[in-house]
């Protein structure tokens, strides 16, 4: 199993994030932190894609990019890219030059995001959100097997016989689907034999079970073999030396980062025993000892069928430089061997 981070690159100061110095700070830490996670062995580091002053990664590639000059062997891929409000030509065209600089490890995860902001930003509406998303994605994968492009779509001017360069290293290049939970998206994934990543932030991961069932039912009847289906997982997690460490070290950073995010969105205020449970047995977060993570990542790759890839998403929590970068030797050196 590949195991991996993924990183929304948060600003230095979430109460100043429109502070440079700060932020140069933060870009620069999260840079060391890839460079780190590629020297611990980890296999995959994906950054996310927001517009909100909170976050430092619209711009995906460019960081990708960077990181792909101080690092050898990690595989580089979005986490996701909100492809609804993107022009699937030039996605392609950057992904496709961030291959080549990082020799061959450049990978993207597309979906439509848990934010919404892309839409008002880059001129489309919100309620076009799925066929948006069907057209340009059809676009992506034609653009991807072919070197020139005849097409014609509703959002987006018309191609006649166009070459789109540069062309990536892999070919082709690696494009995941990145789902929630509707039931539409993993039978498209599956349809498609496009490799699934699977956002679980709440809830029993139990519960995806009869969709991956779903997805890969799909992906047989349209024909494609079962090693082409890998379903991968992107959960909230942190790694301490014991579970107690890491449960008391991740808390305080989450509950304000989740609270603020609930006020957003009207949920109830983050409570602690509402924590306990998602880092439980069955919850989506994994929180604790090497051995404790590495046993629950298991149980969740049995509960789904089987798991190719998961991410931690860990820096959402107010959580310093140096608690990451320990947590990222610990899921090298204790983790990744645990679950093989």
């Amino acid at each position: 199993m590949e195991i991996g981070i993924d990183s929304f690159a948060a600003t230095g100061d979430l109460n100043n994030a429109l502070d440079a110095k700060g932020n140069i700070k933060a870009m620069e830490q999260l840079l060391a932190r890839i460079e780190f996670a590629d020297q611990a062995g980890l296999d995959v580091f994906g950054i996310g894609e927001h517009h909100r002053k909170e976050y430092l990664d619209s711009a995906t590639s460019v960081i990708l990019a960077a990181a792909a000059a101080r690092t050898s062997n990690i595989r580089l891929t979005s986490a996701v890219t909100v492809l609804s409000a993107a022009d699937p030509v030039r996605l392609f065209q950057q992904f496709a030059t961030l291959d080549i600089i990082s020799r061959g490890r450049a990978e993207m995860v597309v979906g439509r995001g848990s934010h919404v902001e892309a839409f008002p930003l880059f001129g489309f509406n919100l309620q076009d959100y799925d066929a948006l998303f069907a057209e340009k994605l059809g676009l992506l994968l034609q653009v991807r097997y072919q070197q020139t492009v005849t097409w014609t779509g509703r959002f987006r001017a018309p191609l006649s016989n166009q070459p789109i360069y540069p062309r990536p290293v892999q070919q082709p290049l690696p494009v995941w689907l990145g789902v929630g939970g509707t039931t539409a998206s993993f039978v498209r994934a599956g349809t498609l034999g496009l490799p699934l990543m699977v956002a679980i932030i709440g809830g029993d991961t139990e519960r995806f079970s009869s969709l991956v069932d779903l997805y890969r039912k799909a992906g047989h009847e349209a024909g494609f073999a079962t090693e082409q289906l890998k379903v991968g997982i992107h959960s909230l997690g942190f790694v301490a030396e014991t579970t107690e460490e890491a449960a008391e070290t991740y808390y305080p950073g989450y509950r304000e980062t989740f609270t603020r995010l609930g006020r957003e969105r009207g949920w109830p205020p983050v409570t602690r025993p509402g924590f306990d449970a998602q880092r439980g047995p069955k919850g989506a977060y994994l929180i604790g000892s090497p051995e404790v993570v590495a046993e629950k990542i298991l149980r969740h790759s049995e509960a789904l069928g089987g798991v190719s890839r998961f991410t931690f998403q860990m820096d959402n929590a107010g959580l310093t430089h140096e608690q990451l970068l320990k947590a990222i030797e610990l899921i090298g050196q204790k983790v990744k061997p645990l679950v093989g």
